[in-house]
């Protein structure tokens, strides 16, 4: 069996979401259909195997437990970087400390400094303090954990920062249906009835700017209409519903027509 985490490029211990990163990075370097090059298929089919290992508890624990003696980890006093980002208050830092600890086996630690500094610095970014590509990155490994902790609107406005990016600089590839799905799923299942009608509002006029299909815009404007209605505000609820039947009226022309 070959060295799995030396496959990925990550070290023994290494969490999920670091291992996640680097087979993404694996992907856009020896996937065949970004490559252009035949000869890394098999290499690139070794990084999945070891990828599917280490992504899955039991399997991992096997591997570990195999391979234990030669992934033994040596202790290096070394300058503690977390500490000296700790230590700082400006929004650079702090924006480092939470990908610094996302990345390091602290999910916990960095969702809770990403929601202090949302609540406390209302025009703090993330995406302001790295590289267009780690900003993607980490902000989808970010977006998961939010969600996973019911942050669902945290959650969702990463990924549309990082929609918009990718509509602008082609970096996700494979990975941007997932990152659509993604943020489809939070707009389909966790924004109603999660946070106050006022915000979901804004959540959905933001997502109609994304341009996710008529399918999901008609869905959208559906859920506007309903809490317009639920706010009393019946003619901005009929618009939102008409123009929901409108979109679903020129989806099924189409439809009929290609069937013709």
């Amino acid at each position: 069996m070959e060295d799995c985490y030396q496959l990925l490029g990550v070290k023994p211990g290494a969490t999920i979401a670091e291992i996640r990163r680097a087979y993404r990075e694996k992907v856009k370097r020896y996937h065949p259909d970004v490559s252009g090059d035949e000869s890394t298929a098999e290499h690139f089919k070794r990084i999945v195997r070891a990828y599917e290992i280490l992504t899955d508890q039991r399997s991992r624990s096997i591997f570990d437990t195999s391979f234990s003696e030669r992934f033994k980890r040596r202790k290096v006093k070394s300058w503690d970087y977390r500490e000296w980002l700790l230590a700082r208050e400006d929004d650079e830092s702090r924006a480092k400390l939470i990908f610094f600890d996302l990345m390091h086996g602290r999910e916990d630690d960095a969702v809770k400094e990403f929601k202090r500094m949302q609540t406390e610095r209302s025009r703090f970014s993330l995406k302001y303090w790295f590289s267009r590509e780690n900003f993607m990155d980490y902000g989808f490994i970010l977006s998961e954990e939010l969600h996973l902790r019911g942050e669902y609107f945290d959650a969702f406005s990463l990924l549309e920062e990082i929609i918009k990016i990718e509509r602008t600089f082609d970096y996700f590839r494979l990975f941007f249906p997932e990152v659509l799905a993604f943020a489809k799923n939070i707009l389909h299942n966790h924004i109603e009835g999660t946070i106050n009608d006022e915000l979901a509002l804004d959540t959905y006029e933001r997502a109609l700017e994304l341009e996710l299909g008529d399918a999901e815009d008609a869905f959208i404007l559906r859920k506007m209409g309903i809490i317009y209605k639920r706010l009393g505000d019946e003619k901005t609820a009929r618009i939102c519903f008409d123009e929901a039947d409108r979109i679903g009226v020129k989806n099924d022309t189409i439809k009929e027509r290609q069937t013709n």
